[in-house]
């Protein structure tokens, strides 16, 4: 069995053979699997190859160069999920990703004011990101989310995106 702790949550992962004598299978169930698969379908959302929860960015304490993209509430198996989500970027070379430790400076500012519901700064931001690197897909969306945010302000903001699909 295997656990990740975030305070006081526990995401629970159990493997193991599970079937009868005549047919059986390994396999692994919980809420961690569920997770994972979220986080593996969020990639094309994204515009990324490679999406971690937080539970796994601190258990790598440093060892890749990531960024903080987002805090999202996923459905999960039993319960809904609220966790931050992080694209790790250490398969980037310099021609694939221009200037990325520039482009997280701004993206990492753009989120702060995304958070805030600060949109027009936000905005100004990614669009800094964009600049330091065109292609980068994920500030563009970023600037459609700020758009629709600041056309149809919510209620109550919190910074959190509630991911819809599975």
């Amino acid at each position: 069995m295997f656990h990740c702790t975030e305070l006081h949550r526990t995401i629970m992962i159990v493997s193991g053979n599970i079937g009868s004598p005549e047919r059986m299978n390994y396999t692994l169930i919980g809420d961690g699997v569920n997770l994972a698969s979220r986080l593996e379908s969020a990639c094309k959302q994204y515009s990324s190859k490679l999406l971690i929860s937080e539970y796994t960015f601190r258990k790598l304490k440093g060892t890749y160069r990531t960024r903080d993209i987002d805090e999202v509430i996923v459905k999960g198996k039993t319960e809904p999920v609220r966790v931050r989500v992080y694209e790790v970027l250490d398969y980037h070379s310099d021609a694939t990703f221009p200037n990325l430790m520039e482009v997280v400076g701004h993206f990492k500012e753009g989120r702060k004011h995304f958070g805030a519901g600060d949109w027009d700064r936000a905005m100004h931001s990614f669009r800094e990101a964009l600049a330091a690197h065109p292609h980068d897909k994920l500030s563009d969306i970023y600037i459609e989310r700020c758009e629709l945010m600041k056309a149809n302000p919510p209620d109550h903001w919190d910074g959190v995106w509630k991911m819809e699909s599975k």
